[in-house]
C-alpha cells in the first residue's frame, strides 16, 4: 500500500510518498480503505517531533479518517465487510489502508460523505464535549471563543449558538474573521486590539462573558479578565504557547472556574462515540450545523497540506485523498 511517511523530524518536506507493506491483521481490529483522512495539527506537532512517537521510523502521522471495511477481525461484532464507517482515533491513518480498533469504528449514514465525515469527527467531537461537557451551554450564555475561524472554533460557535447562546468570536485577520462571523457568531474581534477590553464592552451587563473557551494557552489570563464573576475559562489547548500559572487565590477572590479539557477523557467508550457523532450526522441533516468544503490535497501532497496547515493561511479544515 502507498503512504505518507517520514523517517526523522523537521519541515514538511520530510514526509515522502511510499510503498509499504500493509497493516497486519489483528484481534479486535478491522482493516479499512481510506477515503477521506482528516489533517490535523497533532501531525504537524508528530512531524516536527513535539510528541513522542513510539516505535521505530518510519513513522505514519494521522488519526482521523472515513473509509469502506476490507477485511474485519472474527472477535470484531457488528461489523462487516463492505461497511462504509470512519475513526477519529486509530494511528498511522495517513495511508491507504488503516487497521482500526473494533471500538473505534463508527459507522457512516449513507447521506454524510467520506469527505464530511473526514472533515468533521475529530474536531466535531472536540466541539461537542467543550459545548456539553466542559460547561453545559444554555440559553442567554454569553460566549467567548479564541480561534473562532478554527475547524473547532466554527463547530463551537454553530453548537453554542444553537443551544441559545450570543457568541463572541477572536480571531488573528479580518479573512478569518469573515470565516467566523460566516459560522454564526454574533461578534468576532481581532487579537491585534484590546479585545479583552472589548469583550467586557460586549458583554450585556459590562462585567465579561459566562465562559471563555481558550485553544491558544499563552492568553489564558487575558481569557479570566474578560470572563464574570463566577464565570468560567475552559482550556483545552495551546496553540499560541504555553500558558502562564494561574494563581489559585485569583479564582477563590473571583468565584471563577478554570476546567481543562481533553477529548479522550470524555469520549470513553464506543457507544458514547457513536451516540455523539450521530448527534453531529444529525444536526448536519437538520442544517444546525453547516460545514464549509474542505480543502482537497492528494495523499501524495501532504508535504504541502502541512505547508498550508501551518501558514495559518487557511480557515477551515484540509482533507487528504488517498
Amino acid at each position: 500500500m502507498k503512504a505518507l511517511l517520514f523517517e526523522h523530524f523537521g519541515e514538511p518536506d520530510v514526509l515522502r510518498y511510499a510503498d509499504i507493506p500493509d497493516p497486519a491483521e489483528l484481534a479486535g481490529t478491522v482493516r479499512v480503505r481510506t477515503k477521506a483522512i482528516g489533517l490535523n495539527f497533532a501531525d504537524v506537532y508528530r512531524r516536527r517531533g513535539n510528541y513522542h512517537l513510539v516505535g521505530d521510523p518510519p513513522y505514519i502521522a494521522g488519526y482521523e479518517g472515513s473509509g469502506v471495511v476490507e477485511w474485519v477481525s472474527p472477535d470484531a461484532a457488528g461489523i462487516q465487510v463492505g461497511d462504509r464507517v470512519a475513526f477519529a482515533d486509530a494511528p498511522f491513518a495517513n495511508a491507504e489502508l488503516v487497521s482500526v480498533p473494533a471500538d473505534k469504528i463508527i459507522p457512516l449514514p449513507e447521506d454524510i460523505s467520506f469527505e464530511q465525515a473526514a472533515a468533521l469527527l475529530l474536531q466535531g467531537l472536540t466541539a461537542h464535549y467543550l459545548a456539553h461537557d466542559s460547561y453545559p451551554v444554555g440559553q442567554g450564555d454569553e460566549v467567548l471563543i479564541h480561534a473562532a475561524a478554527g475547524g473547532v472554533g466554527q463547530l463551537l460557535t454553530q453548537l453554542c449558538k444553537n443551544q441559545g447562546a450570543r457568541v463572541l468570536g477572536i480571531t488573528s485577520s479580518s479573512s478569518k474573521r469573515e470565516a467566523a462571523l460566516r459560522a454564526g457568531a454574533d461578534e468576532v474581534l481581532l487579537y491585534g486590539n484590546d479585545w479583552v477590553q472589548e469583550t467586557i464592552r460586549w458583554s450585556s451587563n459590562g462585567q465579561g462573558v459566562r465562559v471563555a473557551y481558550d485553544s491558544v494557552g499563552s492568553t489564558l489570563l487575558d481569557s479570566f479578565a474578560a470572563t464574570r464573576i463566577r464565570g468560567a475559562v475552559v482550556f483545552y489547548g495551546m496553540a499560541g504557547g504555553d500558558p502562564p500559572p494561574i494563581d489559585p487565590r485569583m479564582l477563590m477572590d473571583t468565584s471563577k472556574t478554570l476546567t481543562g479539557g481533553d477529548l479522550w477523557n470524555h469520549v470513553t467508550t464506543r457507544e458514547n462515540r457513536i451516540e455523539r457523532s450521530n448527534a453531529l450526522f444529525e444536526a448536519i441533516r437538520r442544517g444546525e450545523l453547516r460545514l464549509e468544503t474542505p480543502k482537497r490535497f492528494a495523499l501524495a501532497e501532504g508535504a504541502a497540506a502541512h505547508a498550508l496547515l501551518e501558514s495559518r493561511a487557511h480557515a477551515g479544515k484540509i482533507v487528504l485523498i488517498p
